[in-house]
């Protein structure tokens, strides 16, 4: 005799449910915007899988599931990546770690916490990356590989000297030479749009071939 299997519901596991769609689908719109690697279907299952996570362990009486930390921060690596110029998807991942946070909440039945920590995340990411870029303006780093066309050491000294000119600060980091022709290595810092004016002026340079 095979029973019919029952399953029940109750008002408070779907309103858990909805607010983890909710919360997950708010963080969703702002990776999605920015088209980025983890968007809105990833973000809310995220949400969506830590809260199913955690009612399913208060159901055991486990609590809340910690393992589910462990299983974010797989998903978070897989969107990290690194190449020669620097590190990309650190935000995105926090944003991964962070949603599988509102998710445990919601599971757990906080919805205030949820929807707080939704609100202060939406406003890290819109706010702070406002406050980002306009540091990164005053202030923005550079690294100049130049390649010029002989191994004439003084067209290396008015690299320098314009950069001084144009109230920028460089730093050497390798000085080479290579075919009979000198290559420098420098990190600029300074104004964007002071670094912006020495690219025009190396591009203008006979004497570099490239950088």
């Amino acid at each position: 005799m095979h029973l019919p299997l029952e399953f029940q519901l109750t008002t408070d596991e779907f309103l858990k449910i909805g607010f983890a769609v909710f919360c997950g689908g708010l963080l969703g719109i702002e990776r999605q915007y920015k088209n980025k690697t983890a968007g809105f279907r990833t973000i809310i299952l995220i949400t969506l899988g830590s809260t199913l996570f955690t009612m399913v362990a208060q159901q055991a009486g486990l609590g809340v599931n910690i393992n589910v930390i462990t299983g974010i921060g797989f998903i978070g690596a897989g969107v990290v990546f690194k190449d020669n110029i620097g590190v990309s998807g650190l935000t995105t991942a926090a944003v991964i770690w962070i949603a599988a946070a509102i998710g445990m909440a919601a599971g757990a039945g906080d919805y205030p916490l949820a929807l707080i920590t939704t609100i202060l995340s939406l406003l890290v990411l819109k706010l702070f990356s406002l406050l980002e870029r306009y540091i990164d303006k005053v202030h923005h780093d550079k690294l100049f590989v130049i390649e010029f066309t002989s191994a004439d050491y003084n067209d290396l000294l008015l690299v320098e000297s314009i950069i001084k000119k144009l109230k920028l600060k460089s730093i050497r980091r390798q000085v080479s030479k290579n075919n009979d022709c000198l290559k420098a290595v420098i990190l600029v810092t300074g104004h964007n749009n002071y670094i912006v004016q020495l690219d025009e002026k190396l591009l203008l340079m006979t004497q570099v071939r490239s950088f």
